[in-house]
């Protein structure tokens, strides 16, 4: 962290969909309590979105343009942190990584893109190591709630029987809003990067391609429904698994494999028990939320009141071999996609700089960067709840 940066938070992308509601959160929450700026391509349309959110008159404004690196890195050069909603990252992410790890800036991002996330680990983690800046991707949906939802209930193991939980599976039991633009578009470019590169498929179809080298076992599979007998429905596939397992992975690697090393993790939706349960699962499977006509592009998102009537509830269930059981849940009060999404990456920011002074630099997923100290911040503030239900 650059502690003599101008601005305590940089909101990259405030002209945006998500960024705007980033924006928005931040005034609301802190107000000038916490010197944050608003940064975008048009100075103009800041200021108009500045007035629309109604925030201070006094906020900051700073113009920088993805396609003109320079800009981008004066504008790192002026942040404690640079929180991003500029996607998809593999696009216009890459040189403001690039300049938090030269610069000594911290930086969170959205991003839900595992390829360029491995490409970023390789090119800069030692660089953000040496210069004190901390890197952390993931911070929305994809992955805060899983992420640290695994980390939690370890958390909890530890406590209760001395040990962590080399089992343990995420079961999405509700979820009520939208998949952001942002999401889709990510994965479109992912499958056009794919088209140049198809060595990039051996980074997305390994659960360890983001753990450091570290292998694992392998890892139940989560490509097809079926019925599972630890909790009695049918569950399957979850779109989102791809990605959260090599952030869980990555940060069991990071957190010195304090899951285990024979740790294995999958992560479903559960669809109900029976026959119903059954057809249920058959038809989620066939669904592809990312495509059709129904998906926001980037830049477009839900009304408010569409936001506040979503929520998601996530399941997990911890087991060892000696008959151990352990069982937490995350919810959310707002949709996933966006409301909640916009405040994990705003708490994640604000974690960073405030309360994360001892942290090294590199590049990280979210709960080794932060654990305990976001979790408490996302209950205080963001509407998530973390429960232990056994």
């Amino acid at each position: 962290m650059r502690e003599q940066a101008e601005f305590d938070v940089i909101v990259y992308g405030a002209t945006g969909f998500t960024g705007r509601l980033v924006a928005e959160y931040m005034e609301n929450q802190y107000g000038r309590a916490v010197n944050w700026a608003m940064a975008g391509r048009s100075a103009e349309k800041l200021a108009a979105v500045r007035d629309e959110i109604g925030a201070s008159a006094d906020t900051p404004l700073v113009v920088a343009d993805a396609s003109d690196p320079q800009t981008v890195r004066d504008m790192v050069g002026r942040g404690k942190v640079i929180c991003t909603t500029v996607g998809p990252y593999q696009l216009y992410g890459s040189d403001i990584v690039a300049a938090c790890a030269e610069l000594g800036s911290d930086y969170v991002d959205l991003s839900g893109e595992p390829g360029w996330m491995h490409e970023m680990i390789a090119t800069h983690h030692d660089q953000a190591a040496q210069s004190g800046a901390r890197i952390v991707h993931s911070c929305g949906f994809d992955s805060i709630p899983f992420d640290l939802g695994v980390y939690f209930l370890q958390q909890a193991a530890q406590d209760k029987f001395g040990k962590p939980l080399p089992r343990v599976r995420g079961r999405v039991r509700a979820m009520n809003g939208e998949f952001s633009g942002g999401t889709a578009a990510s994965l479109g470019a992912t499958m056009a990067a794919l088209e140049k590169n198809p060595a990039l498929l051996d980074v997305l179809a390994n659960p360890f391609s983001l753990s450091n080298g570290f292998v694992g076992p392998d890892q139940p599979a989560d490509n097809k429904i079926y019925e599972d007998d630890a909790l009695g429905q049918w569950v399957a596939p979850f779109i989102m698994a791809a990605i959260n397992t090599k952030n869980i992975h990555r940060s069991n690697a990071l957190l010195g494999h304090a899951y285990g090393t024979e740790f294995q993790y999958d992560e479903m939706m559960l669809t109900g028990s029976g026959d119903e349960g059954m057809k249920m699962a058959e038809f989620a499977a066939a669904a592809n939320p990312l495509v059709g006509d129904n998906v926001p592009q980037p830049g477009e998102g839900p009304s408010r009141e569409s936001r506040e009537a979503g929520n998601y509830d996530i399941l997990f269930v911890g087991t060892d071999a000696d008959g151990n059981r352990l069982e937490a849940s995350v919810g959310g009060d707002l949709d996933p996609g966006y409301g909640s999404t916009s405040r994990m990456l705003g708490e994640s920011a604000v974690c960073l700089i405030t309360d994360c002074a001892d942290l090294a630099g590199g590049v990280y997923t979210p709960a080794p960067a932060m654990g305990a100290k976001l979790i408490k911040r996302l209950v205080d503030n963001a509407g998530l709840t973390f429960k232990l239900e056994s």
